[in-house]
Parts: structure tokens; C-alpha cells; sequence
């Protein structure tokens, strides 16, 4: 169950099952190196701290603005609300698609502290063991038939749950050791009602492969494409 909890002038969410108290301290990587608890990182935006807690490994990520605008304001978002806040949006989303039993990390807390007008965040996800993303796969090796059907089921499960992944891409499909599909990072996605929304997201995943073909010569055809469609529309007829 995702608890609230407000202190002055921040609010905490945490899934309780994993969370045992609802402390700022989740959120400071300082915290975690002291406790000799940091697994790993990884550079994006920022850095992506990951961190043993015990009872399950999570990446802890600082909510960061890109392009232009990011290096005037890189880490600072307008306030109106708490729950229009980045970190609870991505937050809820997570928890309405892992209840769904989409694969998706499993949320575990996220923060918003308020400044004035505006706000910063963090969020704490599950860590996916073993998994690459499907660049780091498909450079070394192709993949299966049946991996791109299960793609694509997978993409049209969490369609089904009109979640709209405004940033589908190969980067963000992930293949753990036993080679199940996994779909991350949820920032500014969103539910919407409708259709049309949904083949614009697998548009952009074309467009994915085959930037990616070009950059990292990727071990990818696209006659291949035609798998994974063929696995989202098996999937979304059954429904």
C-alpha cells in the first residue's frame, strides 16, 4: 500500500511493504554510501544511484530538466499542487500498471520538496536484476520471433491500461536473464483516454530502431517490425 506522508514542506510517498518509515534520508545517495549500501550507477540526465535495501535492490533517481531550459533551471519544476508533482505522477503510474501486472518496476517512495514556487523530486524504483536494455542486446546478438511478440504484448497490455509512454524506445524495453520483457521510466507519461495516442507510441519505437540501426549498428531488420505488431494485435484482439 502507497502511504503519504507530509514534513514541513515536503511530501513522501512509499510503499509501505518495502518502506518502514517515510525519511528524506531514502533520497540522499551520501546517506546510502555511509551505509555501504550503494550497488552501482549509471550517467544519464544525472546519476542513477542504485542501493541494496535489503529486502530488495532499487534505483534512486534526481528528477533533472534536459535540453536548453536544463541548463538554466536543471533541476527545479513549477508548483501547483502535490499531486501534479512529477515524482507522484510517475509514481502513480507505476503502482496502477504493476497492480495490472504489466512489467514495470515495482515504485517503492518518491519526494517532492517545495521552495517558494517551485518544487525538486526524487523517486526510488525497483531495480530490474539482470536486465539490459534492448540496444546493449541487440548489439551483440538478434533476437527471437518470439521476443518481439512478447514485446509487443507487452506494450499492448500496458495500453491497455491507457497509460501513454510519451518516450517508447528501445532504451526504455529492458530483457532480464530469462528473458522477460520489461518496460521502464515513466516520467511525464501519462493516462489518456482515446486511441489514437497509442500508434503514435509504437511510431516512435519504429523510429528507435532504426535511429539505432544507424548509431549502434544494432542487429535489427525491419521486416522484424512486423513481429512485434504482430504480438501487440494478438494481444489486443484477445481482449
Amino acid at each position: 500500500m502507497i502511504k503519504q506522508s507530509l514534513l514541513e514542506n515536503r511530501v513522501i510517498w512509499y510503499e509501505s511493504q518495502f518502506i518502514d518509515e517515510a525519511s528524506p534520508q531514502l533520497f540522499e545517495p551520501d546517506f546510502w554510501k555511509g551505509q555501504d549500501k550503494v550497488i552501482g550507477s549509471a550517467q544519464g540526465r544525472g546519476t542513477t544511484w542504485f542501493v541494496d535495501l535489503g529486502n530488495i535492490h532499487a534505483a534512486l533517481r534526481h528528477y533533472r530538466r534536459g535540453g536548453l531550459f536544463g541548463r538554466l533551471v536543471e533541476d527545479r519544476y513549477r508548483f501547483s499542487n502535490w499531486k501534479k508533482t512529477r515524482c507522484y505522477e510517475e509514481m502513480m503510474i507505476l503502482d496502477r500498471l504493476h497492480r495490472a501486472k504489466v512489467n514495470v518496476p515495482r515504485p517503492l517512495a518518491s519526494s517532492a520538496v517545495k521552495t517558494s514556487w517551485t518544487y525538486q523530486a526524487d523517486i526510488l524504483v525497483e531495480k530490474i536484476p539482470g536486465a539490459k536494455d534492448l540496444v546493449a542486446i541487440l548489439k551483440s546478438k538478434a533476437l527471437t520471433k518470439e521476443l518481439y511478440q512478447d514485446i509487443g504484448k507487452m506494450i499492448a497490455k500496458m495500453h491497455q491500461e491507457q497509460v501513454n509512454h510519451t518516450d517508447l524506445n528501445i532504451h526504455n524495453i529492458l530483457l532480464d536473464q530469462s528473458k522477460t520483457v520489461w518496460i521502464i521510466d515513466f516520467d511525464k507519461c501519462r493516462v489518456d483516454p482515446g486511441d489514437k495516442w497509442k500508434n503514435d507510441n509504437l511510431k516512435r519505437l519504429l523510429r528507435s530502431f532504426k535511429k539505432e540501426q544507424d548509431k549502434a549498428r544494432i542487429n535489427w531488420e525491419e521486416k522484424e517490425w512486423q513481429y512485434l505488431i504482430n504480438g501487440y494485435n494478438g494481444y489486443s484482439n484477445q481482449i
